[in-house]
């Protein structure tokens, strides 16, 4: 598309998702600060249209972002466009997930981005973890002195991470045939709440302490058995355009889980995520075991759960 269509799409968005009412000469006023480059004009074009926008804001020192919001497929030669146009210096790229399509990928994609970029330039993100429900849970157990002590495998029989969508493909049905509920939502979102919910207490609240507690939770799962895993497809995902007719690929996943730590053994984590449900939700519940003597009818279901959504 031309640059002017381009403005056009993005002003049209604004107006359409906005939470704000928009002011019309402010966002006419930001379109025109908007470049667009399409991928066949090559790393010339893109390093050209850089150069336009900082003469615009002046500046040489001026950091660039680089956003990856993109495919696994699509990454590492949109890191190498970047590379190939001089774009490197003094500028951060963000890697949003999926980080490739498996271990053997990632590995791969790790590699390939240390080429270009140094470490320290590299932010890999999850963007669930910015989401109110993920960061309630850090306050919920971490600045409250109620919970903290009961929050291991003593007290707490299950615990159970829901985030069913009312969303479909969404024009997305090449990328989802390639990736599938699992690799969109488990692996990356789900696992993501799941370390939050079982890790220690991190020293601090940066994000190297809470990464090194998460990490240990990653280390201490047990590998899943497939007898622990249910997929389901909706009905009429084949018709989705980018979809093949005899599709395999789940749109529903649930499944059971073990952190094999002393805090955590025995306690299964259940998983639930999917497509085109009735309802849309980010639930928690924790599940705290009954008492040895109940004056309650037994089976009714009075064991109590804590939730956050």
């Amino acid at each position: 598309m031309s640059v002017d269509e381009f403005r056009d799409v993005a002003t049209g968005a604004v107006r359409e998702f906005s939470v704000r009412d928009s002011d019309e000469a402010a966002l006419r006023d930001f379109a025109q600060r908007l470049d667009y480059v399409p991928g066949s004009a090559g790393p010339q074009a893109l390093r050209e249209a850089v150069d336009r926008s900082e003469e615009e804001l002046g500046g040489d020192e001026l950091l660039r972002l680089h956003y990856l919001s993109v495919p696994p497929r699509a990454a590492l030669e949109a890191v190498g466009t970047i590379g190939e146009a001089g774009l490197v210096e003094r500028s951060r790229i963000v890697m949003e997930k999926p980080f490739g399509t498996d271990h053997a990928s990632a590995v791969e994609l790790n590699g390939r981005l240390h080429q270009v970029f140094d470490e320290e330039q590299i932010f890999r993100i999850d963007h669930f973890l910015g989401k109110e429900p993920a960061q309630n849970i850090l306050a919920f157990r971490f600045a409250n002195g109620l919970f903290e002590p009961i929050w291991h495998r003593n007290h707490i029989d299950h615990i159970q991470i829901d985030v069913p969508e009312t969303l479909g493909l969404s024009q997305r049905g090449d990328f989802y045939e390639q990736t599938g509920a699992y690799r969109d939502m488990v692996v990356t979102h789900l696992f993501q709440i799941l370390a939050f919910t079982a890790m220690e207490p991190p020293t601090s609240l940066e994000p190297a302490a809470i990464s090194r507690e998460k990490n240990k939770v990653f280390r201490s799962m047990l590998p899943l058995e497939p007898t622990d895993v249910v997929r389901g497809q909706y009905v009429g995902y084949r018709d989705e355009k980018g979809v093949a007719e005899d599709s395999q690929t789940e749109t529903f996943v649930a499944l059971k889980c073990f952190v094999d730590n002393w805090r955590w053994a025995g306690v299964p984590f259940y998983l639930r995520t999917g497509k085109q449900l009735a309802e849309g939700a980010r639930i928690i519940s924790i599940a705290f075991r009954e008492p040895p003597q109940s004056m309650f009818p037994p089976g009714r279901g009075w064991a109590t759960t804590a939730r956050t959504t």
